[in-house]
């Protein structure tokens, strides 16, 4: 049986979960800012732009979130959208079959700007800080900020910016939005992968689109 994912949603009130998950971003962005502040740190673009960068998102929730902006949009800014996207998609399969490394922008990016920045997903608001994960039984892990970070803040004594409550959180509200609606596929998209896959047919226990 070929079921759309958002079909399936509507089962649910979906409005409630997004509700709890804009409270998580806000303490996302919260917590962040903080951080940033502390580091005097200010994104504002550069060569190693985190808009470039493949990354894959896991969740139904941040799926949700994010088309919620795209369909409050013109209809001819999500045609232009979706072009961007079906190029990005392309070239990235392109460079996955050669080899070679993905550096392709964000189709939701527009001068620099993105487009649905209320909408993001969560590692597009948690990116380029130097932070830890406290994972059960494990050691403290660290990672990184960005290269931008690197070059300018990296002097400053370490600011404890801990992403556990918040991986913890989604995981959490993940959990009640699948069992409520009834999912049990995995989900692992980019967010062009998003866009095109609007409303798009999955079949069985996985959702993946990479």
């Amino acid at each position: 049986m070929h079921l759309s994912l958002e079909k399936v949603i509507t089962q649910i009130d979906k409005d409630v979960f997004l509700k709890r998950l804009r409270t998580i971003y806000a303490l996302m962005d919260l917590k962040y800012n903080e951080a940033a502040a502390y580091y005097g740190f200010n994104c504002t673009g550069c060569e190693d732009n985190c808009c470039l960068t493949r990354f894959y998102h896991h969740t139904v929730l941040e799926y949700l979130y994010l088309l919620e902006g795209f369909h409050n949009l013109d209809p001819e800014e999500q045609t232009e959208i979706k072009d961007r996207a079906l190029k990005v998609k392309r070239k990235s399969i392109e460079a996955d079959k050669k080899g070679k490394p993905v550096r392709r922008m964000c189709p939701l990016n527009s001068d620099g700007k993105c487009i649905l920045y209320s909408s993001r997903p969560m590692i597009c608001r948690l990116h380029g800080l130097p932070h830890e994960l406290h994972k059960p039984g494990m050691d403290v892990t660290h990672g990184p900020g960005c290269k931008a970070f690197s070059k300018y803040c990296s002097k400053k004594d370490y600011y404890k910016f801990d992403r556990t409550p918040f991986y913890m959180e989604m995981a959490s509200l993940e959990k009640d939005l699948k069992l409520a609606a009834g999912i049990t596929m995995k989900v692992k998209m980019t967010v062009a992968d998003m866009v095109l896959y609007s409303g798009s047919k999955f079949h069985g226990s996985r959702f993946k689109v990479n």
